[in-house]
């Protein structure tokens, strides 16, 4: 290996297997590894320290190394400073950027460690002045300061918890068999800490809520105060509406559980009244929309982010068309989010999973094991999943964090 850093990690080591996967990144990148110090912790409790020095054939392959491997805590033990580059084309991170994580991220600017803001996944580190922020790709323009180089910068990774157990049943992330019940009260007291610290529950929704008859549960949790903000496509609004409108969803009586006559219309009706309006807003308004999930959000003056599809009717007037504008309207909405609930959708909340700080709580429910598992899959650590019928667990939250409701049911 021609050129190489020392790097080192503490933590867990063994028994999470956090040490073999950053070897495997190094094999995998094309690196070597040299064990200098091996510090073993003594008890279960006691972290271990690995340094190492590791080496790539080239300066730039080394610089991509030591990126994935601070995705895991291995950071350098000499930190350096860290290499800024001009942006010279808009739109176009400079070579060799600094592609980030959403892990609580440092940069060493002028002698002491500076916090990035909003940590999130697969940005650049801008650079103003003497503060840092991570910034989109297509937000870059001429001249901006990019970080481009794993130098001067620092990754903290969250802190693995020790398990005595080799073996149990249902100890995964994401299991169907877990009781419901202990797990809905999990999530109302995640709710219910952040409101208690003056942060705000983003819901992440899709038409399943309105499929299952879960609408009514979620506006007594909008009015009980545990719905800041909703991100959500063109179809649960649309639904949502639609069913206030003209008592079904997607042409389905949800009072009777099957479809009438010109049902199939409905939807396309409900747009076509709302674009009328003019907004969701303005229908409720003028009395046109009197009762939902988006016009208790319009009532009780809270917060939502309509990003569509190319396969959507209409769409609502409220709905954002260039999906770029409706990431940055969904960026600007997480200042002060404590706690994040997704539910019934697999778009929106991978989305919204690539634009979270790692620091926010997230839990994901849905019938699909495949929609809750993607989301750690594709980075968000933090991410939990429960695997249910997401009209039952909505349900049951309300009855936990509603009391007016839960004495209705």
């Amino acid at each position: 290996m021609q050129v190489t850093e020392t790097v080192e990690i503490t933590g867990h080591l063994m028994d999470s297997g956090l040490l073999s996967r950053v070897l495997d990144d190094i094999r995998g990148y094309g690196g070597e590894y040299t064990l200098d110090k091996f510090d073993l912790g003594y008890d279960k409790d006691d972290p271990s320290t690995v340094r190492m020095t590791v080496g790539a054939e080239d300066e730039e392959s080394l610089q991509r190394l030591l990126m994935r491997i601070q995705t895991k805590g291995a950071n350098l033990v000499d930190p350096g400073t860290p290499e800024i580059t001009e942006v010279s084309q808009d739109g176009v991170f400079p070579d060799g950027f600094y592609s980030t994580t959403n892990l609580p991220t440092s940069v060493r600017l002028g002698g002491r460690w500076v916090a990035v803001q909003n940590p999130e996944m697969d940005c650049g580190l801008l650079v103003e002045g003497e503060t840092v922020r991570t910034i989109p790709m297509s937000d870059v323009k001429i001249g901006m300061r990019i970080i481009t180089s794993a130098q001067g910068v620092k990754v903290t990774p969250p802190i693995v918890a020790h398990t005595e157990e080799s073996f149990g049943f249902m100890e995964s992330e994401v299991s169907s068999e877990k009781p419901q019940r202990v797990l809905v009260k999990q999530v109302a007291d995640g709710m219910r800490e952040a409101k208690a610290n003056g942060l705000k529950v983003l819901w992440v929704g899709g038409p399943g809520i309105v499929h299952t008859g879960a609408a009514p549960a979620m506006v007594a949790l909008v009015e009980a105060g545990f719905v800041d903000v909703l991100f959500a496509g063109n179809a649960l609004a649309t639904h949502d509406i639609e069913s206030s409108l003209y008592g079904t969803s997607l042409g389905v009586d949800l009072a009777r559980g099957r479809g009438v006559e010109h049902g199939h219309e409905h939807h396309i009706r409900a747009i076509n009244t709302i674009r009328k309006a003019g907004s969701i807003a303005a229908a409720v308004e003028q009395g046109v929309l009197t009762s939902g999930v988006m016009h208790s959000l319009v009532k009780n003056g809270k917060t939502f982010v309509l990003v569509g599809s190319v396969r959507d009717d209409g769409p609502l007037p409220d709905v954002y068309t260039d999906v770029l504008e409706g990431q940055r309207a969904m960026r600007a909405e997480l200042t002060g989010v404590g706690y994040c609930l997704m539910a019934a959708t697999m778009l929106h909340s991978v989305a919204t999973g690539n634009i979270l700080p790692s620091s926010i709580p997230l839990t994901c429910v849905d019938i699909n094991p495949a929609t809750v598992t993607k989301l750690a899959d594709r980075g968000s650590s933090q991410a939990r999943g429960i695997v249910t019928d997401v009209g039952l667990f909505i349900e049951h939250l309300a009855r936990e964090l509603s009391p007016s409701y839960a004495e209705t049911k």
